[in-house]
Parts: C-alpha cells; structure tokens; sequence
C-alpha cells in the first residue's frame, strides 16, 4: 500500500489535484472507520504490546490541512468544522447511539455492539472495539485504542494525541472498567481486565505503587506507563515532602494498585472488595 493510497500525508498529496488529493483523503477515513488501519496495533515486541503508526496520524494530520472550514447545524447549534471530518451521519451495522447530543467524527471505528449514551465525543482516528460502552459525558480521543467489552462510566476521559506522530495514543485493552470521571492521558497502556475506580488519574509521568507486589510502576524514557493485566487501580495518597508539608499534614495523590483481580469476579465486585480492603 502506498504512502498516497494508504496514508496520505499534506507533502504526498500537495502536487494533486485538488479533487483526487481529497478523494485519497477520503477513502483514507473509511479505512480508518472500517478499522482497516488504525493510529496503533498489537505487537508482542514492542515496550507494552503495542506499536505506533506514525503514517495514520500524517494522513490525520493531512485530512486538517486539506479540509475547508465549513459551517453545518441549525438554529441554536451552528457548527464549523473542516469538512472532510464532520461528524459522521450513518453508524455502521450493530452500533447503537442514543439520542441526546453525541458526536462520532470522520474517522473513527465503532465496532459492532458498541453503544455511546449521550453526550459523549469519539473522535478522529479513535478505535472503540466490540460490545464496549461509551456512557455520558466520556470523551474517547483523537486515536485512542478501546478494546472489546469495555466500559468508560459517565464523565471517564480517555487522552488523544495527533503531534508528534511518532506519540503512543492511550490504550485501553479488551474488559477493562473505568470507572466515572477516571482519566487516562498521555500514552498510558491499561492491559486487559483491569478495573480504575472512580476519579483514578494516569499519565504518562504518574508514579503507580503496586501494593500487591510492592514495586512502584514509571514510564521508562521513550516508552509508556504499562498498567498490568487485571490490576484494580483506585486513588491514594502519600506525604508530601518537606518540613511544612509534614507540619501540615499534607499529602500527594497517588494511584496505586491494590489487588489482582480475579477471574472469577466481575468488576464491580473487585473494586469493592479493594475498597473495603478485603482480599
């Protein structure tokens, strides 16, 4: 697949013409929502299991730089936007959206069984795989990687990343929870079936303390923050350093792993035995 026919950047297609170098862009974001290419693909030698596309993101990136702003909606909710990624107006086959205020843009897969309750954003090059759920308020970013069977709850915000291309997008793996106004940003891999308990914040420079195997998890340089399979996440505290912050009592949050979950319990009841501090 060439560099033109695949993943069309602003250089490889400045000296086309206008309609054929739109025309690329375009069968270039059906891929995209067909899940022919994404931002980010399982690799089993790569830090994390995941490996990069820089080239999806240029040909992103090109769809900007070739689109016209263009002005949409009625009354009360004008919008504009470059037209080549206007939200999408026909879901595929076995997607099921709510009514009530959600935007799915140009660009971004939805694979069957996935249900988005409104209002929520998916946006470019994002990747939500099947029997996930999308609840209110979440927002799935520019390239971000949802696996199959995951649940972001209402207000849960998943990081997207366009520049530089060479960025790893967050990747959220096959039956993870996330829990309501949890956070994920900047590259963080969330292995599969892992639970985050509400409001539990990742980015690529947290400091994660595994309580279970006592070991403090950080992003290596170059590379991302690797939540492990099955961890359940929730938000804890450690002091503050200093003379005041002692004196204060003052103290940082922190996420922090308390437990494997088992394969037997389901989400809800591994969170809550951590939470309860049970084992």
């Amino acid at each position: 697949m060439t560099a033109i026919a695949g993943h069309p950047t602003a250089t490889t297609l400045r000296d086309l013409p206008a309609g054929e170098s739109r025309e690329r862009i375009e069968r270039f974001l059906d891929a995209l929502e067909s899940g022919e290419v994404r931002a980010a693909v399982p690799d089993d030698t790569a830090p994390g299991g995941w490996r990069t596309e820089p080239s999806v993101k240029e040909g992103i990136l090109a769809a900007f730089a070739l689109g016209r702003d263009t002005d949409w909606g009625e009354g009360d909710f004008p919008f504009r936007d470059r037209d080549l990624l206007r939200p999408i107006t026909r879901l595929p086959d076995g997607v099921r959206v709510v009514p009530g205020g959600t935007a799915i843009r140009r660009g971004a897969h939805l694979a069957r069984g996935v249900v988005v309750v409104p209002p929520a954003y998916v946006n470019v090059g994002a990747f939500v795989g099947e029997g996930s759920l999308v609840d209110s308020h979440a927002l799935v970013g520019s390239c971000a990687q949802i696996g199959r069977r995951v649940h972001l709850s209402a207000a849960a915000q998943i990081g997207g990343v366009l520049e530089p291309v060479g960025a790893m997008p967050v990747v959220v793996e096959d039956d993870v929870f996330v829990g309501g106004g949890a956070g994920i940003y900047e590259g963080v891999i969330v292995k599969q079936g892992s639970v985050l308990a509400a409001g539990v914040i990742l980015t690529g420079s947290s400091a994660v303390y595994d309580l279970a195997n006592e070991t403090l998890l950080r992003a290596e340089p170059g590379s991302s923050l690797v939540i492990p399979e099955r961890s359940v996440v929730v938000m804890g505290s450690r002091p503050a350093s200093g003379a005041f912050a002692a004196s204060h009592g003052l103290g940082l949050a922190t996420p922090l792993i308390v437990k494997r979950r088992d394969g037997r319990t389901d989400a809800k009841t591994a969170l809550e035995s951590a939470l309860r501090g049970s084992s």
